[in-house]
């Protein structure tokens, strides 16, 4: 679930949202929550959409090579 964080366990996981509902509140972990799923949307729509220029950018300029001739 966690693949960047190997090292948290359900404990520290509980620990971790016990500390956000005492920061935040129960009225506002639902917003805090939904701000921070936008976020990594944005993000990983961010990320994709570079790697897909970085790749065409890769295949136009592979196209404009010219062949190499063999002897």
């Amino acid at each position: 679930m966690f693949g960047f964080l190997p090292s948290i366990g359900p404990w520290e996981l509980i620990l971790i949202l016990a500390i956000a509902l005492i920061i935040f509140g129960p009225g506002k972990l639902p917003e805090v929550g939904r701000a921070l799923g936008r976020g990594l949307r944005e993000f990983k729509g961010a990320a994709k959409e570079i790697a897909d220029q970085t790749t065409i950018e890769a295949s136009s300029e592979e196209s404009k090579q010219e062949p190499k001739k063999e002897s």
